[in-house]
């Protein structure tokens, strides 16, 4: 187990180790189209909740994270590791699927990143992230009014670093040896000035301005 300082734990406990549900159910739908299963390989797997959102679709789950959460479930294989610093501690081709979700906000360099995705991701094995979206009516607003983008003010910093749009995200994929790229939206958006969420039918309409979260899936080619 890799050795992690106290700041970078601080940072990763800042996230509690949760994200939404909604950003769940976005990235295990995007497995199910595709019929994945296998190994899931789950980076900044926090209280491992992808897994227990995956509903058994996978055998196996090796999950890596800066701390291990006190309520990781127990079957959940855990590596500790300094996303910013350190190669992911398992071998080349090992996951069938590789998820972050809502970890690259908060790396330094997200191209060194995906490419460690997509090391540790078999041949045709799948690569599924998911960031704050920077295009959503709030974020857009958010920045023309204080010029930040909603989730990367400075209350989230240092915790939130890095911002990307979606075309950041396609051309990071493309760049890191991923084909069949998608991106897809949870669908679920804080309305401006308020607590309240838009309904899910009326975020249906535009799912790029009401959605709070995005996602890019890949095919790792070759």
């Amino acid at each position: 187990m890799t050795a992690v300082d106290a700041d970078v734990q601080a940072r990763a406990k800042q996230s509690l180790g949760r994200g939404h549900e909604r950003i769940h159910a976005l990235v295990t739908s995007l497995l199910a189209a595709r019929d994945a299963s296998g190994t899931l390989v789950d980076v900044g797997c926090g209280r491992g909740d992808l897994w227990r959102a995956s509903s058994g679709r996978f055998a196996r789950c090796i999950g890596i994270d800066a701390v291990r959460y006190p309520d990781l479930p127990p079957e959940v294989s855990f590596e500790q590791a300094d996303l910013d610093r350190d190669r992911l501690p398992i071998d080349d081709g090992t996951a069938d699927v590789t998820a972050a979700v809502e970890v690259i906000e908060h790396l330094e360099n997200p191209r060194a990143f995906v490419r460690e995705l997509a090391r540790v991701t078999k041949a045709a094995g799948w690569v599924v992230v998911t960031t704050p979206n920077q295009l959503s009516v709030l974020s857009l607003l958010t920045l023309v009014a204080k010029g930040q983008f909603s989730a990367f003010q400075r209350a989230e910093y240092p915790a939130h670093r890095t911002a990307l749009l979606e075309v950041d995200l396609r051309r990071i994929a493309d760049e890191s040896g991923l084909g069949e790229i998608e991106i897809a939206y949870t669908r679920w958006g804080r309305v401006p000035l308020s607590s309240r969420h838009y309904p899910a039918a009326f975020a249906a309409l535009a799912p790029r301005s009401f959605s709070d979260n995005v996602a890019m899936i890949g095919r790792r080619c070759g």
